[in-house]
């Protein structure tokens, strides 16, 4: 018969050091990209020269998302948009959770990049009512959605997490 869990025990850091480490990634994450985002809006004035051709398949664009990563589920109104920042705001309550629960470098420092990412995109979404996207890559003719650091820093995340859910023992 299996223990019941306490709320003391749900909460409980499974690895300091990997908390920690994963915790200090997701503020880096953060940083960088409110960083970015300041800079190239601020700053730069990208919406001034946007699209600014770098190399002949990336150019720096300003594109405002109202949706998710890449567009997806595009908040049309306020109340939407208000669902899409309780959401994501639930799901790295979520991720902290798991976080805490880890016990091995390589997921802490997955989730932290998640975590990182998602939290920038959230507070660009409460500031702005929709996430600033600027790197865009193209190549004979096809054009790959705009996204930023927060972007790139969630897809690298969950790719990690989805290789290691397959290299990982079943428990």
């Amino acid at each position: 018969m299996r223990k019941p869990i306490s709320i003391r025990s749900f909460f409980k850091i499974a690895s300091p050091r990997w908390f920690a480490q994963g915790m200090a990634l997701s503020l880096v994450i953060f940083a960088l990209d409110a960083t970015s985002k300041w800079w190239l809006i601020s700053e730069f004035d990208i919406a001034a020269v946007s699209p600014l051709e770098i190399t002949p398949f990336f150019d720096l664009v300003m594109v405002w998302n109202p949706g998710i990563s890449f567009g997806l589920l595009h908040a049309g109104s306020f109340a939407q948009t208000v669902m899409l920042i309780i959401a994501a705001t639930l799901l790295v309550l979520v991720l902290l959770v798991w976080l805490a629960r880890s016990d091995g470098q390589i997921n802490s420092l997955a989730l932290g990049l998640v975590i990182g990412g998602a939290a920038g995109n959230i507070i660009d979404r409460a500031i702005n009512g929709a996430v600033a996207d600027f790197f865009s890559f193209h190549v004979a003719g096809f054009h790959w959605p705009a996204f930023n650091v927060s972007d790139m820093a969630i897809s690298v995340g969950v790719v990690i997490l989805l290789v290691q859910s397959f290299r990982s023992p079943a428990h």
